[in-house]
């Protein structure tokens, strides 16, 4: 376990520590303007940030890779399409709503839609649910993946016409920004596990290449999923920001504390 964890935050260092030295060495620049308790903060931050995808990556490799892995092969053996499809969908739209980039993107835009970031959840999940379906039909029935690509992205670029033409064309941001959910780190690890269970199960010469592109098809889904609700929907985005400023020293424990205490 210790030489996995080391190896994870190795990792991690090797992410993290360009873009650190890039912003610490633009700091002390006459570009812009960073007091001392900013740069503490910051650095503090990275090390935090470092030990903490360290230990998410750790967990994914221990716990969602393989579940992923074992939910895949499993209902691909059971040579039962319908089944695999459906758990599939149910899986996309749970792994969607657990996705805390989803939350914060919920918590956001406030009143843009009816309903406000409830709706937004679902509908996202939705998206993902619907096109995570579409992907395992792709590597079960071998598609071709840049056909499925531009045949989605074709009707991206129509529904985005749509919407200028309805004069809601301020609401994209919302959609394109629902499509990141997907490269959150709930939903990557157990996307990817599961198209290699099912891929390596259904076997053939081409069984790595079949699981490949899942992200990319599945990113797909919640901008149309959002597009679509907002041309039946009306509203103005609205994008918050925190603006509470917070002093570094004795309230950061209070910070934390607090914070851990309202995500449970």
């Amino acid at each position: 376990m210790g030489k996995s964890l080391a190896a994870k935050i190795k990792e991690a260092l090797l992410s993290v520590l360009p873009v650190t030295f890039i912003v610490l060495i633009i700091s002390f620049t006459p570009l812009i303007n960073v007091s001392e308790r900013e740069l503490v903060v910051f650095v503090i931050s990275a090390l935090f940030l470092v030990l903490g995808i360290g230990l998410f990556n750790l967990g994914a490799d221990l716990a969602m890779t393989p579940m992923g892995e074992h939910v895949g092969s499993g209902l691909t053996k059971s040579k039962r399409i319908g089944l695999m499809l459906t758990v599939g969908f149910i899986m996309g739209v749970l792994i969607t709503i657990a996705e805390p980039d989803l939350s914060v993107l919920a918590g956001q835009i406030g009143n843009v839609i009816p309903g406000g970031g409830t709706v937004l959840i679902f509908t996202v999940g939705a998206g993902v649910g619907i096109f995570l379906l579409m992907a395992l039909m792709k590597i079960v029935f071998k598609k071709d993946l840049s056909a499925l690509l531009i045949f989605f992205y074709m009707m991206l670029f129509a529904f985005c016409a749509l919407l200028f033409e309805s004069g809601k064309g301020e609401l994209l941001p919302l959609g394109f920004d629902s499509g990141g959910v997907t490269t959150g780190p709930i939903t990557v690890p157990f996307i990817m596990a599961l198209g290699v269970g099912v891929s390596a199960t259904i076997g053939g010469r081409r069984s790595k290449e079949n699981s490949f592109g899942l992200i990319a098809l599945c990113s797909i889904g919640p901008i149309l999923a959002v597009l679509v609700l907002a041309l039946i929907s009306d509203g103005t985005p609205i994008y918050e920001l925190p603006t509470d400023s917070y002093s570094f020293g004795s309230q950061l424990g209070e910070i934390i504390l607090s914070s851990a205490i309202s995500d449970l």
